[in-house]
């Protein structure tokens, strides 16, 4: 492992993945890549919840990354990427490492297993085996609405232990247990908040950064956000907050990624909001919805 924890902090942009016609669209692809690559991010997710993950391929996955390292290359931003991956065998986990240990990627994003709701002494010992096998640092992410059980903060603690593993997309929609993790984390231990809607509350709290879909829009209003607040200018980061915090709850509506992807396409950033099943675009009352705020939007400049 050549890259560390220092490096996730800040504002991290969980990439939709653009299909057109059933297929991975490369062409908005790159064009996505380049265009987010202009802004003040500090990283990529690929492959996770808002990309999708779970409907990919292995093959699309593989040309996910390689198109995506090569445009930042290109173009002279390397930002760090960071692979989603989900599954429910621990086995099973164990040979998707394996399988991608020589991809350009930092780190992998790996939520808990879904469905099984094994214990916290299940918990552990699976993210302890893939500690144990990982060529990349493992980002944990706490997510228990999508994975039927959460990870408690002391088996949090004691998985930050480990050297394998970075920080923690937190997702657990617990006030109390985020802001009791952040203060009794190692300084090594990076948090991430993933949560759009309480994002605001937990950089407050100390959160290191944030994953947000909603950053996909008004991106530079929400590093502005996480720089206020990390520089301690507390009325100017409410007031910047106040600009999207209603996309935080717009692009929830329906199921993400959908609202997201119906956003770019109106705006030209991706040719299609394809979505892919059991997936569904975005319904005819939210899409007038979604049309109203991006002509407002443009309106106000």
């Amino acid at each position: 492992m050549t890259i560390s924890s220092t490096h996730l902090h800040g504002l991290w942009l969980p990439l939709i993945t653009p299909f057109r016609d059933g297929a991975l669209d490369e062409a908005s692809l790159r064009h996505l890549v380049r265009h987010y690559a202009a802004k003040p991010i500090d990283g990529l997710v690929l492959g996770a919840t808002s990309g999708e993950g779970l409907s990919l391929s292995w093959d699309e996955r593989a040309r996910l990354v390689k198109v995506v390292r090569a445009e930042c290359d290109g173009i002279g931003r390397p930002l760090p990427i960071c692979l989603g991956l989900g599954g429910v065998a621990t086995s099973d986990l164990i040979e998707a490492l394996d399988r991608t240990a020589s991809w350009p990627i930092d780190f992998y994003l790996i939520s808990s297993p879904p469905y099984v709701r094994p214990s916290q002494r299940g918990l552990l010992a699976h993210f302890t085996a893939l500690a144990d096998r990982t060529a990349h640092p493992i980002v944990l992410y706490n997510i228990p609405y999508r994975s039927a059980v959460g990870l408690d903060n002391e088996t949090l603690l004691q998985l930050a232990a480990h050297p394998a593993i970075a920080g923690l997309k937190d997702c657990c929609a617990n006030r109390m247990q985020t802001r009791e993790l952040i203060a009794r984390r190692p300084p090594d231990f990076r948090i991430l908040t993933g949560e759009d809607a309480q994002s605001f509350d937990a950089l407050q709290a100390g959160a290191d950064g944030a994953i947000l879909l909603s950053a996909h829009l008004e991106t530079a209003t929400f590093a502005a956000i996480l720089r206020r607040v990390k520089a301690g200018e507390t009325e100017a980061a409410a007031t910047s907050w106040a600009e999207v915090e209603d996309l935080t709850r717009l692009l929830f509506t329906e199921p993400s990624p959908a609202p997201a992807k119906y956003w770019l396409a109106r705006t030209g950033l991706i040719a299609s909001p394809e979505v892919r099943l059991p997936m569904v675009e975005v319904g005819a009352a939210l899409a007038a919805r979604l049309d109203q705020e991006i002509e407002r939007r443009r309106g106000g400049g």
